[in-house]
């Protein structure tokens, strides 16, 4: 199953190649933009947010088919959860945007209320709407989206709700995630109660048809039903870290979402935990991607950091739930032997040595950083688009500005002393020379990204242009395109770099987000 060509059509998910090259999958394709929150619509599939890929995606549980709803592109923007009411009015948090959306059954979608920081987990109750923001001190609400009142206040400073669902006592049950804890609310006079504690990262809590609470932990993967009078756990099902969401159908079946794979499926609670798939894991992104001499690539897929072995053996890394490796990973590059260089989301530099996973920290909040590269004078080139520079850092920690002023500068790349940038606001990518002096390299291009360098060659990834370039820096810079019509450029809420590397064998690594796979590009 192939997620981009789903939505463009079948041609869309075929390379067009330049004579001499060839193309093959390191990675299949992934059927869905990873697997936030999951709800049964009124039609009786199961409908799956999105929240890196904007889409929404319906799964019939009995057929295994897969309808997209709200696709890629479409007008819902980073949906993390969903509900319905009993006219088929689907609801979607959209978590990056503070907003709230309405789908119609005939496709109308509205926005119901906006200024809601991290919304996330939303509810129909009783024919009620109710939401959450899964953030420090968040909050839980009560909408309105058939008239023009404001979203009224139930409880303030909660600590990282998220899905959250109506009890059969007339509570809204909800986890607070870091906690580890499933608390619940009156909806009309607030008061809150805690209902259990010692979860593993609990991502929500739903309810069976007869009325039970169960609570997926994403720590550790085992889905537990909890006493509400007494608060007492029982495990009744275990399957891989990452759950996001669960969902039951009328008959009680359950289904679990994955949000570090974009997985689904449907898993018995006998005893066996075993799982009918109804969308196989995959990539979130891929975004970043980088290779060392060993062929050992680290990813970047969204909120996880991957390794992959060359023998394609699969291994998370960081992800939010795993405080000993880097997290919140924005790019990746090839360091010195046995390392790799790292951006964060909160501007740090790392290195890490993946033998003996030890992260160092270069340089810390540094604010919006994007690409890095190890410059063959052993310094490290990093970019930070916020203000559209790029500066070195040494092994001490000390920073020089090399360049300042361009227009959204994504990735970097230094090869036989020169620094070449890829300029996506200026749609181009420039060469920079210790004095700082910017002279174009590769023009016209929609939304440059990945670099990547070998002998006389620079190689570019178009991202948005969907095509991948080679510009022979021996003979005028002459420009050539090995290959187009790439499943690349997918939206995203957020704003990653990279998606090229040189792997360890000379041939050219892409991550294609578009389809969620790793793509190889070897000469013939």
């Amino acid at each position: 199953m192939n997620r981009f060509t789903a939505i463009h059509g079948e041609y869309a998910g075929r390379p067009e190649l330049a004579e001499g090259w060839s193309c093959s999958h390191v990675t299949p394709p992934s059927a869905l933009f990873g697997a936030n929150g999951i709800q049964f619509g009124t039609d009786g599939r199961l409908y799956v947010a999105q929240a890196m890929g904007n889409q929404v995606t319906a799964i019939d549980t009995h057929t295994g088919e897969h309808e997209v709803i709200s696709p890629n592109g479409g007008p819902i923007i980073g949906p993390d959860d969903v509900a319905f009411d009993s006219a088929g009015n689907m609801y979607s948090t959209e978590v990056m945007s503070e907003r709230v959306s309405m789908r119609t059954p005939d496709g109308r979608v509205s926005i119901v209320s906006d200024g809601l920081p991290s919304a996330n987990g939303v509810t129909v109750f009783n024919e009620r709407l109710f939401i959450d923001e899964h953030r420090p001190g968040g909050g839980l609400f009560e909408l309105y989206p058939h008239d023009d009142r404001p979203p009224r206040q139930i409880a303030e400073n909660l600590s990282g709700p998220n899905a959250l669902a109506g009890g059969p006592d007339g509570k809204l049950y909800f986890p607070l995630v870091p906690e580890g804890e499933i608390w619940r609310a009156d909806p009309e006079t607030g008061a809150l109660e805690k209902v259990t504690e010692g979860l593993f990262h609990p991502t929500a809590a739903k309810f069976t048809p007869a009325g039970e609470l169960v609570s997926p932990q994403a720590g550790n993967g085992e889905v537990a039903k909890i006493d509400t009078v007494t608060g007492e756990q029982t495990v009744i099902a275990k399957v891989r870290p990452g759950i996001d969401n669960l969902a039951f159908d009328a008959e009680g079946r359950l289904y679990l979402s994955h949000f570090v794979d974009g997985g689904v499926a449907e898993v018995s609670m006998d005893g066996s935990s075993a799982e009918r798939v109804l969308a196989e894991p995959g990539w979130v992104g891929p975004w970043g991607i980088a290779a060392d001499a060993s062929g050992t690539c680290f990813i970047v897929d969204c909120l996880s950091l991957v390794r992959l072995e060359p023998s394609g053996e699969r291994s998370s890394v960081g992800s939010p739930l795993d405080k000993s490796a880097p997290r919140f990973v924005r790019a990746v590059a090839a360091g010195h032997p046995g390392e790799f260089l790292m951006t964060t989301a909160r501007g740090d530099v790392i290195r890490y040595q993946f033998a003996s996973e030890r992260s160092d920290m270069l340089v810390a909040k540094q604010g919006q950083l994007k690409g890095l590269c190890l410059g063959d004078d052993g310094l490290v080139y990093v970019v930070k688009d916020d203000n559209g520079s790029v500066f070195t850092v040494d092994s001490e920690g000390g920073m020089t500005t090399l360049v300042e002023g361009l227009a959204e500068p994504k990735d970097v790349c230094v090869h036989e002393g020169v620094c070449y940038i890829s300029e996506t606001g200026a749609g181009r990518v420039v060469a920079v020379d210790s004095a700082g002096t910017v002279s174009p390299i590769l023009e016209g291009l929609a939304d440059p990204r990945g670099l990547a360098a070998m002998g006389d060659e620079l190689f570019v990834l178009d991202r948005g242009g969907r095509k991948l370039w080679s510009v022979n820096l021996k003979d005028g810079n002459r420009a050539t395109t090995i290959a187009e019509n790439l499943p690349t450029g997918a939206d995203c809420p957020l704003d990653l770099a990279g998606g090229l590397c040189r792997g360890s064998d000379g041939n050219l690594l892409v991550a294609a987000d578009g389809e969620g796979s790793i793509l190889k590009f070897s000469r013939a």
